[in-house]
């Protein structure tokens, strides 16, 4: 139940790839032979099948490694290219590290970084940041604004669409962090605004170490941050990888294909888990309220009152769960998206983030909300011996 961290690679992704660790193994790039030209149109029709599944042209794609080097590309790319206008890059405080870290360097490097804080856990919107916040905070210093489409923590879904139409009308660039967004929400980038796009396989049950990043053609140039053949219009260089790129193409479509459903499932299950767990004392749910809509449908975070988060998971070693990011689980620091909700430390080290995916059951739910039940009440009654 750490789908948030990482998905199990459909066996259907599994049957299409697998030969082409064996068989159709060659280098996309090698021109001159067979072997070559077999690779390349199979990334080529991958490559067709990810726009029309996004919404996009083929040549908007730019194929890495994982949803962090697309963050990188897409932060690092804009502020590094040639003629750019404006110092001021605008983003949201309970972003993924694989932003807030890279804007960080940035600001080291005198790039001016402005984090807008989120509605705080008190409102049925916790976490959700208002376009007009983006609006206000926009001057004629900004060149970039950057906002995670989903929270990978408390699933909250940003107004991308809105956010987007804003910042189109004054003439700034926009990109969406999508890691959690893609095949889990309807996602069309003309309809979103949106200049620039992350998203990655391995979060939609396709292989680890293959994303891409959309880079809208008519008003985005990207310095290129990895030098060498050229690959990817100059834009990414470096040898593809048509296994993660054929994984990923038909992951995203069959996400797409049973995304109606699969969400309804999801939410139903998640429903269920959560209406098991908070029959407890004392437990909080974080992030918006789960009737809004504004939530990932497998998405659940919660907190138990005097029960330490980690010690609650080691307790339970036949479920799978996190305190936070699968990206800073080796970080002693309490999660930064439950603190900027206004939760204290305490409340903070007492949670656990469920993510719920679609090979999980109903009898699957029922046992983590009995183990959790019977660890939670076991752990409290310790601490009042």
């Amino acid at each position: 139940m750490d789908n948030h961290a990482t998905t199990r690679v459909d066996p259907r992704v599994v049957s299409e790839i697998v030969p082409l660790l064996d068989q159709q193994y060659g280098n996309p790039g090698s021109t001159s032979h067979g072997f070559g030209w077999d690779a390349k149109d199979l990334v080529d029709a991958a490559r067709d099948s990810i726009a029309q599944n996004i919404g996009c042209s083929h040549k908007e794609i730019v194929f890495t490694s994982g949803a962090t080097e697309s963050n990188n590309l897409a932060l690092r790319g804009v502020t590094h290219r040639a003629r750019r206008s404006g110092n001021e890059i605008i983003s949201v405080c309970t972003e993924h590290k694989a932003i807030l870290d890279p804007l960080d360097r940035l600001s080291r490097d005198g790039i001016k970084v402005n984090l807008l804080p989120v509605q705080q856990t008190a409102g049925v919107d916790a976490g959700l940041i208002s376009p007009l916040q983006i609006i206000d905070a926009i001057s004629d210093d900004t060149f970039l604004v950057s906002v995670m489409m989903a929270n990978n923590e408390i699933g909250v879904i940003q107004p991308i669409a809105e956010i987007g139409k804003l910042c189109r009308e004054r003439g700034v660039l926009f990109h969406t962090d999508a890691t959690q967004a893609v095949g889990r929400l309807p996602v069309n980038v003309e309809e979103l605004n949106v200049d620039l796009m992350s998203f990655s396989a391995h979060k939609i049950y396709g292989p680890k170490g293959s994303g891409a990043l959309y880079v809208r053609n008519k008003s985005v140039r990207l310095a290129a941050q990895i030098d060498g053949g050229g690959q990817e219009g100059g834009r990414r260089s470096g040898t593809l990888n048509p296994v993660g790129i054929v994984g990923l193409a038909l992951a995203l479509r069959l996400c797409n294909d049973e995304l109606e459903q699969e969400s309804l499932r999801l939410e139903g299950l998640r429903n269920r888990l959560w209406q098991g767990i908070s029959s407890l004392e004392n437990v909080l749910l974080n992030g918006p309220e789960l009737a809004n809509h504004v939530r990932l449908p497998g998405n659940l975070n919660c907190s138990f009152t005097d029960v330490d988060g980690e010690a609650l998971m080691m307790s339970m070693k036949d479920l799978a769960v996190s305190s936070g990011s699968a990206c800073t689980s080796n970080n002693p620091e309490p999660s930064h998206v439950l603190r900027h909700l206004g939760l204290s430390d305490d409340t903070t080290r007492a949670s656990l983030r469920f993510g719920l995916g679609r090979f999980n059951t109903e009898d699957e739910v029922d046992f983590a909300i009995e183990l959790v039940r019977n660890n939670v009440e076991r752990l409290r009654s310790m601490r009042t011996l």
